[in-house]
């Protein structure tokens, strides 16, 4: 980052060449969709050039920072995809809208994000039930905090302390991938439970 903030373009490709599939990959979980979760991708790494100082190394990780990044973007580009559907009032349902096809054009990459699925359900069968429901709406269904807690009908702290509490487990379910970092899938539970 500190090379980035110096306008070295190198960086820049390096970083992308690291984290560009990781980034893909949590933008098109949100999303669903090839094209938009592309685009996330694009504009996340428009943001670190743009704005590299906007990561501060004191608060945490860079994965953790750059997955947050990105999750955030891809919930702004979903709300902003329900909102133009229900605008046009072509579906009752916006979300179902989106393309729900889960294919990549890469096959490497594709196997790759198929054996992140495998790792990442297989540690969240092993949730409680409470903690698993939260997850799945706040990581893979996009809900914020407080329309979880709506949702639900639990109080906002208890929904916080699921998730904490959930990550946490997830993270330790996917130490070994954590370890040696040979897993995005593992980089993104460490990242959001730090995050």
């Amino acid at each position: 980052m500190e090379a980035i903030a110096r306008r070295e373009i190198r960086a820049l490709e390096d970083l992308y060449d690291r984290y560009s599939a990781l980034v893909f990959s949590v933008a098109f979980r949100v999303l669903r969709d090839n094209q938009l979760a592309q685009d996330v991708a694009q504009e996340v790494f428009l943001r670190v050039w743009r704005q590299p100082t906007s990561y501060d190394p004191a608060r945490g990780r860079f994965v953790s920072w750059l997955m947050s990044v990105t999750r955030n973007r891809a919930l702004d580009e979903l709300r902003k995809v329900t909102r133009r559907l229900r605008s046009e009032d072509q579906d009752d349902d916006p979300v179902s809208g989106l393309a729900t096809a889960d294919r990549l054009d890469d096959p490497a990459l594709g196997a790759e994000l198929a054996e992140q699925r495998v790792a990442v359900r297989a540690a969240m069968t092993r949730l409680p039930p409470e903690q698993r429901r939260v997850i799945e709406l706040a990581y893979f269904g996009g809900l914020t905090q407080i329309e979880i807690a709506e949702r639900t009908g639990d109080p906002l702290g208890t929904v916080k302390t699921r998730i904490r509490l959930g990550m946490r487990k997830l993270r330790e379910s996917l130490a070994e991938f954590v370890a040696d970092g040979r897993h995005p899938a593992a980089q993104l539970v460490e990242g959001e439970a730090e995050a």
